[in-house]
C-alpha cells in the first residue's frame, strides 16, 4: 500500500496532537515502493525531508514545507534461534509496546522494561529508547534500511550504530538520510531481569513471581499512575534528557539539596534527575493557557487542548531558563523540535 498526498494533515502522525501539515507525505508498506518513489521522482531532492514514524517524540512548530516520508512497513518474523537467544526482524511500522508483548509472550527478555514506551518499531535505534535500566541498543543486531543519497538498501549492525544515551548514528550523522525499514532483534531466552530502577521490584513482588510478565505488567502499572495517556492528553513522554554533568556540579547541588537523585555513570560523571530539577525549580504541574508540565511527572510537557507547536516550544524555553538560573544546569531537549 502507498499514499501520496499535498498538504497532508499530520495531527493524527504527532502525539502532542497539534495541528501541522506536510506539503507533500508519502506513506508506504513495503520497501520497493520506496525505491520506486525515490527513482521516479527527482523532485524530492529539492525539498526538505522528514523521515516520520510514530510522530511520538515530535514537536512541530509549525507546517513542514517539504516531503515527509513515513514507513509503515509491518511485520514480526522470527528469523534465527539457538540455545540461548531469538532473532527477530521487525517492519519499522510495528507499534513498539506490540512488540514488546510480543516478545513476553513467547518468552524472551531484553525489551520488558521499555513496557509502553510509545511510537513504532522503526524508530527505536533512532532515539536508543530506553527505561528502566534497560535501552534497546543493547538487543539490537541489525538496523536495515535504505540509503536516499545512494539508492541502496544497507544495514548497520550494532557496533556501527553508535548508540549513545538517547542518541545513535542514525540520531546524528544519517539523520534524514537512512530511512529505516526493519530491525533485527536478539533476545535472551534465559535473560537477567534488571529491577533495580523506580519502582519496579516492588511492584513485581506486588505481583508474585519475578517473571517477564510480571515485569511488564509492573512497568505498566507505574508508567499509568505517572505518565498521561497520549490518547486523552497530547504530549511526546520525556521532553528534556537527564543532564550528565561532573560529580563536582552534584556535590554542588546536594549541599543545598542533600535528596537530589544521582546516578552513577563514570568516576567523573553522574546523571541528573531532570524531572527533579524542573520541579525544585517550580514548575511541576505549572499551566500557561494550553501548555503545562504535568501535576505527576514534571519531565513531560502536555498539551490541554488546542495549543500550537510554537506555544509548547516557547514554554519549554521558560522551563528551561528557570532551572538554569536556579542550578545552573542547560537541560537538553529529548523532543525532536521541526
Amino acid at each position: 500500500m502507498i499514499r501520496f498526498s499535498e498538504n497532508y494533515s499530520l495531527k493524527q502522525h504527532n502525539t502532542f496532537g497539534v495541528q501541522a501539515a506536510a506539503r507533500y507525505f508519502f506513506e508506504f508498506t513495503e520497501q520497493e515502493d520506496l525505491e520506486t518513489f525515490v527513482s521516479s521522482n527527482e523532485t524530492w531532492k529539492e525539498l526538505p525531508l522528514l523521515i516520520l514514524g510514530g510522530g511520538s517524540n515530535m514537536l512541530f512548530r509549525g507546517d513542514f514545507e517539504g516531503l515527509v516520508l513515513h514507513a509503515n512497513i509491518p511485520g514480526i518474523v522470527k528469523v534465527k534461534e539457538d540455545r540461548q537467544n531469538v532473532w527477530f526482524e521487525v517492519g519499522a511500522g510495528e507499534v513498539w509496546d506490540d512488540f514488546v508483548e510480543h516478545c513476553v509472550n513467547y518468552g524472551v527478555g531484553g525489551v520488558e522494561n521499555l513496557s509502553l514506551i510509545p511510537g513504532v518499531v522503526g524508530a527505536s535505534p533512532v532515539q536508543n529508547i530506553g527505561a528502566y535500566g534497560q535501552e534497546v541498543g543493547n538487543v539490537i543486531a541489525l538496523v536495515k534500511g535504505y540509503d536516499l543519497a545512494e539508492k541502496r538498501p544497507v544495514q548497520f549492525c550494532d557496533a556501527d550504530c553508535k548508540f549513545g544515551y538517547r542518541d545513535s548514528l542514525f540520531k546524528q550523522q544519517w539523520r534524514n538520510r537512512l530511512v529505516i525499514t526493519s530491525v533485527v532483534f536478539k533476545l535472551e531466552k534465559f535473560p537477567e531481569f534488571n529491577l533495580k530502577y523506580g519502582q519496579v521490584e516492588e511492584k513485581v513482588h506486588e505481583l508474585g513471581e519475578v517473571n517477564l510478565q510480571n515485569i511488564r505488567q509492573a512497568v505498566i502499572a507505574i508508567r499509568s499512575s505517572k505518565l498521561p495517556d497520549v490518547s486523552e492528553l497530547g504530549n511526546a513522554g520525556s521532553f528534556f534528557k537527564n543532564p550528565l554533568v561532573n560529580v563536582a556540579t552534584a556535590d554542588k547541588i546536594r549541599v543545598d539539596f542533600p535528596d537530589a537523585p544521582v546516578y552513577p555513570v563514570t568516576e567523573k560523571q553522574v546523571k541528573l534527575a531532570a524531572g527533579w530539577l524542573i520541579e525544585k525549580a517550580g514548575w511541576k504541574g505549572r499551566r500557561e493557557g494550553n501548555v503545562g508540565v504535568h501535576e505527576k511527572q514534571a519531565l513531560v510537557l502536555v498539551n490541554y487542548g488546542n495549543a500550537t507547536g510554537k506555544e509548547i516550544y516557547d514554554f519549554s524555553e521558560r522551563v528551561k531558563q528557570a532551572v538554569l538560573e536556579k542550578f545552573g544546569i542547560s537541560l537538553e531537549r529529548e523532543v525532536n523540535c521541526i
